[in-house]
């Protein structure tokens, strides 16, 4: 069903690059999400000021934070399409991801106050009112959050959405704890137990833990979190398949927003190699990254040295280096970048697991680093990668 209403509401459907295209499809999601959770908050507060149901309230007042949830959506979809301008050089794509942290957050006030609102009715409890109406209505709820799980996931993978992947995940949720209040309020008829005030708490405690992983993702994201290791991987091995490219090294991966996101990586080439030539094949290069990975990306040439002397001198210096002040440490796929000015050695390092951290990484970085001065002012080291010993 999702298929045939994105065919016949958004323009050009299939062509999920580009931005008007996403624009629509968040647009259309936003738009079903406003529409569901309205049927939904409407349905379920009428029934649960009618049967005196915290639980049901509750769960009526999730869908109505779902429903500003949507109304952002739509929000940031228009937002995050504005074009580069002299203060915002990469787009506005993170809006995006402010706009699912700002879900988040009422994700998170909506739980704390149901939570509140339930742990009360522990100590003034109702009687409930039993209504076949009641139970059509939560019936009703679940199937329609099981469907919106549904074409929001669809959205989430056409235009890789986090904003959708997140209401992908919250409409799920929403339909477990739907399901729990059904049988919690056919339950509560049978006893004089809260369990509707029970009921309650735990979609309150639910609705905490949704907003709360949401916002830990975002925050990382906006942070700048590690890529992908399967996308650093697949960018890598494109990368070693192009013409007189032997080696990368230092690709970074920066995230600014969804279909917006812009990296650079260093190939490494024999410095006997055709100049003209190289840089025509690492222009090709550029162009595969761009169309097989949808990533604005950088290909800085590194050129190997290819003569022995220098490469002899550098390996010993460097050997010499980590034998006598980091003997707990090993180096493997030594190789060089000549020229008076900024002579690079590059390699991978291997350290004991116990030291393996960011932090240490970090640090370690800057210690070689300050050390191999020692042996020539200009060096500098690239540890292409840091390893836990016995990783390859």
């Amino acid at each position: 069903m999702i298929e045939y209403i994105i065919r016949h509401t958004v323009k050009n459907y299939s062509n999920t690059t580009d931005k008007k295209v996403r624009e629509q499809y968040s647009i259309v999601g936003g738009i079903l999400g406003i529409i569901c959770n309205l049927f939904l908050f409407i349905g379920k507060f009428l029934v649960g000021m009618t049967s005196g149901s915290i639980a049901i309230i509750s769960d009526a007042f999730n869908n109505l934070s779902d429903m500003g949830s949507s109304f952002i959506s739509i929000i940031s979809a228009k937002l995050s399409n504005r074009p580069p301008d002299e203060d915002h050089p990469f787009g506005h794509g993170r809006f995006e991801y402010l706009a699912s942290l700002t879900i988040a957050i009422l994700i998170l006030i909506v739980g704390y106050k149901l939570c509140e609102a339930s742990v009360t009715k522990f100590f003034e409890p109702e009687i409930l009112d039993f209504s076949l109406w009641g139970v059509i209505i939560l019936v009703a709820s679940i199937a329609v959050k099981g469907w919106m799980c549904l074409y929001n996931r669809y959205i989430a993978r056409q235009i890789h959405s986090s904003v959708n992947e997140a209401t992908a995940s919250d409409s799920i949720n929403d339909a477990i704890a739907t399901t729990g209040v059904l049988l919690a309020t056919i339950a509560q008829q049978f006893t004089t137990l809260p369990i509707d005030a029970a009921a309650g708490t735990l979609i309150g405690l639910l609705i905490l833990y949704s907003g709360g992983s949401l916002a830990k993702e975002v925050i990382n994201i906006l942070l700048g979190k590690a890529p992908d290791p399967e996308l650093v991987r697949e960018i890598t091995d494109c990368a070693l398949h192009c013409p007189y490219v032997v080696g990368v090294h230092d690709l970074k991966i920066h995230d600014y927003g969804p279909g917006r996101t812009y990296a650079s990586i260093h190939v490494e080439v024999p410095d006997t190699s055709d100049i003209v030539e190289v840089h025509s094949a690492v222009d090709e290069l550029e162009d595969i990254l761009k169309e097989k990975f949808q990533i604005n990306i950088n290909v800085h040439m590194d050129p190997l040295c290819t003569d022995e002397k220098i490469i002899s001198a550098m390996r010993h210096d460097i050997d010499t280096l980590i034998q006598t002040e980091y003997p707990q440490y090993h180096t493997d796929n030594l190789r060089f970048t000549a020229g008076a000015r900024h002579p690079n050695i590059i390699c991978d390092l291997h350290i004991p697991p116990e030291e393996y951290s960011e932090e240490n990484i970090i640090a370690i970085r800057k210690k070689i680093n300050a050390s191999i001065k020692k042996y020539n002012e200009r060096y500098h080291v690239v540890l292409a990668n840091i390893l836990p010993e016995g990783k390859q």
